[in-house]
C-alpha cells in the first residue's frame, strides 16, 4: 500500500496543471479502490492532502487503558505532549476521561489534543474498568474491530495499550509494547504495524522469544518527578511503595505490608520510628486492593498508611519526604509479564533520592545496580535485611541515595522527548516528501 500511495501521489503532483485536478485525482482514486480497497485509496487521499501541505497531519493515540492511572499511560500521554504542536492529535479510549484528569494525573498540559470516547459494546455489559482482551477467544467477533476503523481515519496511529487485538489501518502505524503480554493467536496484529516501539531491554527480548520479530525502536519512559528546588529534600522515617492495585496482585502491596508487619515484630524501633506508606491507582475497590486493607485492619498496625488515587502534586510531596523505596513485582512469578516490565515508579522515586530495594528481575534490572544504586533482592527475607541495612547504615544510605539520583538522569523526560519527536519527526518527512 505504500508504494502504491507513493506513485499516486507523485502521478497527480507531476501535473502542472494541478490546482488540484479533481478529474484526475478521482480517477487515480477509483483504480486504487477498485483494485485494493476503499481504505486503500483514502489513505492515498490522506498522504496527498499533506504532502500538498493542505493540512495538518493527524496523529490518534488509542489506550483501552487510559482510564486508569499507570506508567504505560504516562507514557503514551507524554507521546501526545511531545508531538501536540507537530500534529492534529486525538486521544481515543474506552472510558471517560478529561484533559483535567490527565493534567491532575501527570501534569501534562494536552490542551490542543483532542478526546474521543469510543465505547466497546462487549465491555459495556461487565460491571468493571477493566477492558481486559483475555476476555476474547477466537469463537467471539473481535469486539476491537471499532478501534481498527476508527484507525484508519488518521495519517498517523499509535496503540499504545499493548493490546494487539486492534488491526491497524493508517497510513504509518505504531504499536509501542510495554510487555508482550499474549502469544500470537487469534486477532493478533501486532506484526501489522508499521513500527514497533519498546520501552526495555527486558521487553525486546521477550517481543523477540514470544511474538517471533525483532521490535524496531528502544525509547525509554518518561520519567519527571525529580524536584523543582536544588537543595535536597527533608527526609522522613518513610519506606514508600507506588504502584497500581491489579486485580491479579501482581504488583505485590499484600506481600510488602505482611513483610513490614514482620519488621514491626521483629525490631521494635521500626513500629516506633518508621511508616510504611503505599500509593496506587485504583477505579474500583477490586477484592486485591481490599483483602490489603483487611490485613492492615486485622493487624492493628497504625503506622501503614494507603492513598489511593492521589494527585500530582500529593504523589511529588510524598516522594520528597520520604527515604528507602520498595518494589516486589515478580517476587514468585513465572509468568514473564506479571514481572516489572521497566518501572517508572522506581526511577521517580530515584530521582528524589529515595533508596530503591527492588525484585531481582525485568526492567528493574536496567534500573537499579545492586550495591551502587540501591539493592535487588529476590525473596521477603531479603527485602527485610536490605530494608535493615539500610536504615541500621547511616553512611551507606546517604551514598545510595547519591548514586541513585545520579542514575536516575538517564531516564529523564527529556531525554524521552528528545528521542519521540526525532523518530516521528523523521517518520512525517518520509511520509509527506515524494
Amino acid at each position: 500500500m505504500k508504494n502504491i500511495n507513493t506513485e499516486i501521489i507523485k502521478k497527480i503532483l507531476s501535473h502542472s496543471s494541478l490546482n488540484l485536478n479533481t478529474v484526475q485525482l478521482r480517477q487515480e482514486l477509483g483504480e486504487i479502490a477498485a483494485e485494493h480497497s476503499i481504505q486503500a485509496a483514502y489513505n492515498a487521499l490522506l498522504r496527498i492532502e499533506v504532502a500538498l501541505n493542505i493540512r495538518k497531519p493527524t496523529l490518534a493515540i488509542y489506550d483501552h487503558t487510559g482510564h486508569i492511572i499507570g506508567g504505560g499511560q504516562k507514557y503514551g500521554f507524554t507521546v501526545a505532549y511531545t508531538l501536540q504542536d507537530i500534529f492534529d492529535i486525538t486521544l481515543i479510549v474506552n472510558k471517560e476521561i478529561s484533559l483535567q484528569d490527565i493534567l491532575n494525573w501527570y501534569h501534562l498540559d494536552l490542551s490542543k489534543c483532542k478526546i474521543k470516547v469510543i465505547k466497546i459494546p462487549f465491555y459495556e455489559q461487565f460491571d468493571s474498568q477493566e477492558l481486559d482482551p483475555g476476555r476474547i477467544s477466537r469463537r467471539m467477533e473481535n469486539p476491537f474491530h471499532i478501534i481498527s476503523k476508527e484507525s484508519g481515519n488518521y495519517d498517523f496511529f499509535i496503540n499504545n495499550s499493548m493490546n494487539e487485538m486492534v488491526y491497524p489501518l493508517s497510513n504509518i502505524s505504531t504499536v509501542i509494547c510495554h510487555f508482550p503480554e499474549r502469544r500470537p493467536k487469534s486477532y493478533f496484529y501486532a506484526d501489522r504495524y508499521t513500527h514497533v516501539i519498546y520501552n526495555s531491554k527486558y521487553t525486546a527480548h521477550w517481543i523477540e522469544k514470544k511474538w517471533k520479530f525483532v521490535p524496531h525502536k528502544h525509547i525509554y519512559p518518561p520519567v519527571d518527578m525529580a524536584p523543582e528546588e536544588k537543595e535536597k529534600p527533608s527526609k522522613e522515617n518513610i519506606i514508600l511503595s507506588v504502584a497500581r492495585f491489579e486485580v491479579s496482585g501482581s504488583k505485590k502491596q499484600l506481600e510488602m505490608v505482611r513483610t513490614f508487619l514482620k519488621l514491626n515484630r521483629q525490631f521494635p524501633d521500626i513500629e516506633k520510628e518508621w511508616k510504611l506508606v503505599i500509593v496506587g491507582g485504583c477505579p474500583d475497590e477490586n477484592e486485591y486492593l481490599k483483602k490489603v486493607k483487611e490485613t492492615i485492619k486485622k493487624s492493628g498496625a497504625d503506622n501503614i498508611e494507603l492513598k489511593l488515587n492521589i494527585s500530582g502534586d500529593e504523589l511529588k510531596a510524598i516522594y520528597k519526604k520520604s527515604t528507602i523505596f520498595w518494589h516486589l513485582c515478580g517476587l514468585d512469578q513465572t509468568d514473564p509479564s506479571l514481572v516489572e516490565h521497566f518501572g517508572m515508579t522506581i526511577v521517580e522515586a530515584m530521582q528524589n533520592r529515595l533508596v530503591p530495594i527492588v525484585f531481582e528481575g525485568g526492567g528493574q534490572q536496567e534500573i537499579v545496580d545492586h550495591g551502587s544504586s540501591g539493592f535487588r533482592v529476590q525473596s521477603s527475607a531479603q527485602l527485610m535485611a536490605f530494608t535493615m541495612k539500610v536504615i541500621n547504615e547511616p553512611g551507606l544510605r546517604v551514598e545510595l541515595s547519591r548514586s541513585a539520583f545520579e542514575q536516575s538522569k538517564a531516564f529523564t523526560r527529556d531525554t524521552f522527548e528528545k528521542n519521540v519527536k526525532a523518530f516521528f519527526t523523521e517518520e512525517l518527512q518520509k511520509y509527506s516528501s515524494i
